[in-house]
C-alpha cells in the first residue's frame, strides 16, 4: 500500500500543505493549538510518516551524527562507538556509522556521504597517517572536511588533528596522552627487569603507533635502559600474530643454542591490545608460554581482555568516555542548548595496569 502524503494529511485536516508541514516537520512557525491538533490527528489516522529531510530543513538540523571508525569489529572502536551512541542519545540524535579500514580515501567518501545527508556533526576515531602513500588522500579528506565545516558542520577527532585541515572553526581534537602513558608503562616494566625489550608497532607514519613507540623508548631511556628493537607490522591482530611468529623463532633458537635457562626473558610491548593478543597467540602456537618464556604488554585495556589468559598488562584508557567527550564537543561547537563554552572541558587520562603477563616467573 502506498504511503500517505503530506498533501493528503493537509486535505483531511482542512489546512494548506504548508501549514501541515509546519506542524509535522518541526518548524519554529507553528499555527494555533486547535489547528496543530487537527493536523496531528489526520496524520495519525492516515499513518503518515514525516519526511526526515523535510524535518531537517525546517529545524536546521538533521538530528544525525556521523561516526567514522577503522573497524567496528575491533573492541577499541566498538567501545568508542558505545560512548558516541550514549552521548547522541542525550542529544536526541541518531548515529550513522562508516567503517573505513583506516584509509583516508575511504574516510573522505564517508565524510562526503554524511555531508550529503546533512549530518549535524562527524566524529572520527582512528589513527591519522602521515605516510607518503596517504598524502593525496589526506589532502582530499582535509578539503572535504574543511568544506563541511564552512557549511556549518562540526567535527571531533580522537587523537590527532586531521592532517592538512585548515578550517579555523568547527574542529575539536580529543587528545589522548599516548606518548606519556607509554613512557609510564616502560618505566614500570623496566623496574627490576634485566631482559631486552622489543616493540611491536604499526607502520611508520601511523601517528598513534609512533607516539606510543616514542613514549616507550623515552621511558626506557629514563630508566637507564637501552632502546628497544622495533618490529613494524600491520596495526591489527594479524600484524601482532606475524610479529609473534618472528619472536617465537628467535626465542626457540636461543633456547636450542644452549642458552642459560635462567637468562632474563624478552619483554614485548605491542602498541595496542589486539596486536598483543595476536602476538600471544603466535607464541602459544609455537609451544611457548607467557610469562614463562616471554612477557608481554599491550595498550588500551579493551573489554576483550576480561577473558584473556594470562591477564594482559596494558594501559587503561576510558574508551567509552572518549566517545562521549568527542560527541559532546560537537554540540558545544554548534552552540547547542546544553553547551557551555566557558565550562572547562575534561581531559583524557589513563592508567598503567600490570597483570600476570608481565610477572616474573621463577
Amino acid at each position: 500500500m502506498a504511503a500517505s502524503t503530506l498533501t493528503e494529511v493537509a486535505r483531511l485536516a482542512g489546512v494548506s500543505p504548508a501549514t501541515a508541514s509546519r506542524v509535522l516537520n518541526g518548524s519554529a512557525r507553528k499555527p494555533g493549538k486547535d489547528i496543530a491538533d487537527r493536523v496531528r490527528q489526520a496524520a495519525e489516522s492516515l499513518g503518515y510518516i514525516p519526511n526526515a529531510q523535510a524535518q531537517g530543513l525546517a529545524k536546521s538540523s538533521s538530528g544525525l551524527i556521523g561516526l567514522i571508525v577503522h573497524d567496528i569489529a575491533d573492541p577499541y572502536f566498538a567501545a568508542i562507538a558505545r560512548g558516541v551512541q550514549a552521548a547522541a542519545r542525550e542529544q536526541r540524535k541518531m548515529v550513522l556509522l562508516a567503517t573505513t579500514g583506516g584509509a583516508p580515501g575511504e574516510e573522505r567518501e564517508a565524510v562526503a556521504a554524511f555531508a550529503a545527508r546533512r549530518a549535524d556533526s562527524i566524529v572520527i576515531a582512528g589513527s591519522r597517517s602521515c605516510r607518503t602513500e596517504d598524502q593525496d588522500d589526506n589532502t582530499e579528506l582535509a578539503a572535504e572536511l574543511d568544506r563541511y565545516c564552512r557549511n556549518g558542520g562540526r567535527v571531533a577527532v580522537v587523537g590527532h588533528p586531521v592532517v592538512g585541515a585548515t578550517a579555523a572553526e568547527g574542529y575539536h581534537v580529543v587528545a589522548v596522552p599516548n606518548q606519556e602513558l607509554a613512557g609510564a608503562l616502560a618505566g614500570e616494566l623496566a623496574a627490576g627487569r634485566d631482559g631486552d625489550f622489543v616493540i611491536i608497532g604499526g607502520p611508520e607514519g601511523l601517528l598513534t603507533s609512533d607516539d606510543r613507540i616514542r613514549g616507550f623508548q623515552e621511558g626506557l631511556a629514563r630508566a637507564g635502559r637501552a632502546p628497544a628493537e622495533i618490529l613494524r607490522t600491520a596495526f591489527n591482530r594479524a600484524g601482532g600474530y606475524e610479529a609473534g611468529l618472528q619472536l617465537a623463532a628467535r626465542i626457540k633458537a636461543g633456547a636450542s643454542g644452549g642458552g642459560d635457562a635462567a637468562a632474563p626473558k624478552l619483554c614485548i610491548f605491542a602498541v595496542n591490545d589486539v596486536m598483543a593478543i595476536g602476538a600471544s597467540a603466535a607464541l602459544r602456537a609455537e609451544g611457548l608460554r607467557i610469562p614463562r618464556d616471554a612477557t608481554i604488554a599491550g595498550f588500551d585495556d579493551i573489554e576483550t581482555l576480561r577473558d584473556f589468559r594470562p591477564a594482559l598488562s596494558t594501559v587503561r584508557l576510558p574508551l567509552e568516555e572518549i566517545g562521549r567527550l568527542a560527541t559532546r564537543a560537537t554540540a558545544r561547537l554548534s552552540g547547542g542548548s546544553d553547551a557551555d563554552e566557558d565550562e572547562e572541558q575534561p581531559t583524557v587520562t589513563g592508567e598503567v595496569t600490570l597483570r600476570r603477563s608481565t610477572e616474573a616467573v621463577a
